[in-house]
């Protein structure tokens, strides 16, 4: 029988367990990790604004789209190979090398000659923020305690909120006084401070293999081919949505060929079918967040084509939803809830389902306008509740040294 730890160790050890993300134990690493977050969430919010103007200055405008496709489909590949990489060695190395990465394609960008370069810029941009994701998750379960992983998960989603409503307005400013340039450059020097906080915690408290004794497990080069199919399908995909014409769909049906069985093979056994446990938490979080981001595609141009509204009037209608998405997060992370967690995603999906269901509503002349503007902030509370609780479901359900592939399988769902 083991010998009991001594009784200063044993008191620290229940001691960092009592605490909240913000005790002595986590305050730094808990800044850190949502600093990180709070700035790929103004990067993504922000560079919307000035990439039209980037794309007119490089003569760049019928390449536009490959500029998002780009980020997209380089992050795909990058959350498979940050899931092995981070359960093979820990999250620390995939974490900052994507940090790196994801720093040095903005700089790239923000210096780009031609559009061609640009796009390159956000490919690697791409490839940091795909191994930067999965690595936080992995990071989550290696250095918190089960009790307070909600209350993380809520401050990732509340670090949202002020990017979405200032990171356009911000990116508009700097675009026209200062050139879209700035809006790419400016953020990289803003990660050291994050940085400096997070990697020495990380390195403290979840660096390392899940189990110090035994071998690292072999990278699986299946996995890390089935990625490279699910990139390169969904690229063809992007491809072919922007021709116009029949021979788009010879890309287009490659790249179903290639996407769905590495789908399938990358996403745990028995996902399809709604198998109980890990499988069914996956499908759940796919099944979400693909029905509210495929609806609010097409709220805005409603509202702007059916009912008059100016861009400006259509965004603001919806803007409340981050507010609500970080307070629905904010519910399942109460402590007093936490036995009814299946009750909550339950309620969430129900939410989620009842405001798509509304927003259609919109094309009837008689039906107010406000009425999708209310239905979409009841959407957003059940998303936030959703999106948290699977995470939270994701690294209960996994096993430590299964972390970052599971939390792979998550993303791309």
């Amino acid at each position: 029988m083991p010998d009991a730890l001594p009784d200063d160790l044993a008191g620290a050890v229940t001691a960092a367990a009592a605490e909240g993300v913000l005790g002595r134990t986590f305050r730094a690493l808990s800044i850190g990790i949502v600093s990180v977050v709070f700035l790929i969430a103004f990067e993504a919010t922000a560079v919307g604004t000035a990439m039209p103007v980037a794309a007119r200055e490089l003569h760049g405008i019928p390449l536009y789209a490959f500029a998002f496709s780009a980020y997209f489909t380089t992050s795909l590949f990058a959350m498979v190979l940050s899931g092995q990489w981070a359960d093979r060695r820990g999250p620390l190395q995939p974490l900052a090398t994507g940090i790196t990465a994801f720093g040095a394609g903005l700089l790239l960008s923000g210096a780009a000659g031609s559009m061609w370069v640009f796009i390159a810029g956000r490919a690697v941009q791409g490839l940091g923020g795909g191994l930067v994701i999965v690595a936080l998750y992995v990071v989550i379960g290696r250095a918190y305690p089960e009790r307070i992983r909600p209350a993380i998960m809520a401050a990732f989603a509340a670090s949202w909120v002020i990017p979405s409503v200032v990171g356009p307005l911000a990116a508009g400013t700097v675009t026209e006084h200062l050139g879209w340039r700035w809006v790419f450059v400016g953020i990289p020097a803003l990660i050291v401070i994050p940085l400096a906080l997070a990697l020495p915690q990380i390195r403290r408290m979840a660096s390392g293999p899940a189990d110090p004794d035994a071998p690292p497990p072999p990278y699986d080069r299946r996995r890390i081919r089935l990625a490279l199919g699910i990139s390169a399908g969904a690229g063809l995909l992007q491809y072919a949505g922007q021709e116009l014409n029949w021979l788009a769909v010879l890309p287009a049906a490659a790249g179903v060929a290639l996407l769905v069985p590495a789908v399938r093979g990358l996403l745990p056994t028995g996902t399809v079918r709604a198998a109980r446990g890990l499988p069914s938490v996956i499908l759940l979080r796919g099944v979400a967040a693909g029905s509210f981001i495929a609806a609010e595609s097409f709220v805005p141009l409603m509202l702007v084509t059916q009912r008059g509204l100016t861009p400006t009037m259509a965004g603001l209608s919806l803007a409340v939803g981050g507010a609500t998405w970080a307070l629905g997060s904010y519910i399942q992370s109460r402590p007093r809830l936490e036995p009814h967690r299946e009750r909550l995603m339950v309620s969430g999906m129900v939410l989620v389902a009842a405001s798509i269901a509304v927003a259609p509503t919109v094309l009837i002349p008689a039906v107010p306008v406000w009425i999708v503007a209310v239905a979409w902030a009841f959407g957003c509370f059940g998303m936030g509740m959703v999106i948290a609780s699977t995470s939270v479901l994701l690294l209960k359900l996994s096993a430590p040294e299964e972390a970052g592939s599971n939390s792979a399988a998550l993303q791309i769902s």
